[in-house]
């Protein structure tokens, strides 16, 4: 009689234990794999270095970095290191480390793109490649875009969910005025914002007389705290809460 009820208790708990593993098997989470940061790229126009403060491209991501320690990697890019840009674009992507992006590490990516001059016409250069590997990106920002031989600095490809270009329309160096979404339906285009420097002064102080002089509405818009300041809430409007975290502008 012992080892009969023995033989049925042992029984009874197998089956209890079986049925408790299928059911933490039925709510553990689909993947484990950590979440990528908000990855925020930035291109200098010219021959600028990636990281001279004297420009405003440097200036806004260095503020982005002390706004949000953690969570967004903020980095700036000569406009002539957009490949560096982009491998760099896939490692943060790729979480799990294996060199292979998944269809679920690519829809995950929250990546925003800015650039002022030559840097501009590389935030849709960059768009595009990214765009053939089926990556997502969440806003483009061109400033005073100016095409590179062989670039289009109009057309926006339809990855890219928001977009916005900020011009000036004087001196010898010509800019982009109108950019257009490829695809109306899956990306918005903001506006196309003239800022207009007759008259006015703009104080760019550390840039050197050639771009103040012989460039200077195209330098005065790269100054010009009102147009980054637009930038600033744009990218920020894009990035996580910072419910926690004094913000600088």
């Amino acid at each position: 009689m012992n080892i009969r009820f023995c033989a049925l208790f042992l029984l009874v708990l197998s089956i209890f234990s079986h049925g408790q593993a299928i059911r933490a098997q039925s709510v553990a989470p689909e993947s484990s794999a950590p979440k990528p940061p908000a990855i925020v790229i930035g291109f200098v126009g010219g021959f600028v270095k990636h990281d001279d403060m004297v420009h405003s491209e440097v200036q806004l991501a260095a503020e982005l970095r002390a706004a949000y320690p953690s969570d967004v990697n903020v980095e700036v890019f000569e406009n002539y290191r957009r490949e560096k840009a982009y491998r760099r674009i896939l490692r943060l992507l790729d979480t799990d480390h294996d060199g292979t992006l998944t269809a679920e590490e690519k829809q995950q990516a929250q990546i925003i793109i800015y650039g002022h001059s030559w840097g501009a016409s590389e935030t849709l250069a960059l768009a595009r490649e990214l765009e053939k590997q089926e990556i997502p990106v969440l806003l483009t920002v061109q400033i005073d875009s100016v095409s590179k031989f062989g670039r289009n600095d109009r057309l926006v490809p339809a990855n890219v969910g928001e977009t916005v270009n900020f011009y000036q329309h004087r001196g010898l160096i010509r800019t982009q005025v109108r950019i257009q979404a490829v695809d109306p339906r899956r990306t918005k285009v903001i506006g196309n914002i003239l800022f207009d420097y007759k008259g006015q002064r703009i104080k760019c102080d550390g840039y050197p007389w050639w771009d103040r002089y012989l460039a200077k509405a195209h330098t005065q818009i790269e100054c010009d705290h009102k147009v980054w300041s637009q930038v600033d809430s744009l990218i920020r409007s894009k990035l996580p809460s910072l419910e926690n975290t004094a913000v600088l502008r």
